[in-house]
């Protein structure tokens, strides 16, 4: 698995993957806030997609906005 952290403003981070993932609501982000286990699992969940697809799409994100 990739590893991955958020940093910077979380606000920001929350926004991308609503635009990401329009699934995802303000309450599912707000509860998985600072637990990547679980925003992966969440995001799953939701979506269907596969775990290493959701990492990639995360990492792409991160990389964009949260430097």
């Amino acid at each position: 698995m990739t590893t991955f952290e958020f940093q910077g403003d979380w606000n920001l981070t929350k926004l991308r993957l609503k635009q990401r993932w329009t699934q995802l609501t303000e309450g599912d982000l707000q509860f998985v806030k600072g637990r990547q286990e679980e925003l992966l699992a969440w995001i799953q969940q939701r979506t269907g997609q596969t775990r290493a697809a959701i990492e990639h799409a995360l990492n792409e994100s991160c990389a964009t906005c949260c430097a």
